[in-house]
């Protein structure tokens, strides 16, 4: 070895690459309300909830019977986007069917 290089031959240089990945943060939850009025048929708002919200006729008559009692009820939650698709769902049918339900959201 010419002109004093002191290399040592231990092959090529190996290390582990850490890949950081961004930390994803989970999207923040809403509440679906349903708020009781005097007009809407029972059976109207039991139809919403099973339609728009998957409930079954049982769970269905328990949360309108628990809007007709309490004033308001929970019919799911939902990221922010899905809520709001369902709110306006719910009053565009009721709308339609001339009946003034109403739907609200609410952070979690």
């Amino acid at each position: 070895m010419a002109g004093g290089d002191k290399r040592t031959d231990d092959g090529p240089a190996t290390g582990v690459v850490i890949k950081t990945r961004p930390k994803t943060k989970k999207p923040s939850m809403y509440k679906v309300l349903m708020l009781n009025d005097d007009y809407t048929p029972m059976e109207f708002v039991v139809h919403v909830l099973e339609r728009f919200f998957g409930k079954s006729n049982e769970e269905a008559n328990r949360i309108m019977m628990h809007v007709h009692m309490r004033g308001v009820g929970l019919c799911g939650v939902y990221t922010y986007e899905v809520a709001e698709t369902k709110v306006t769902q719910v009053m565009d049918l009721a709308r339609q069917s001339q009946h003034p339900l109403q739907c609200t959201i609410e952070k979690e």
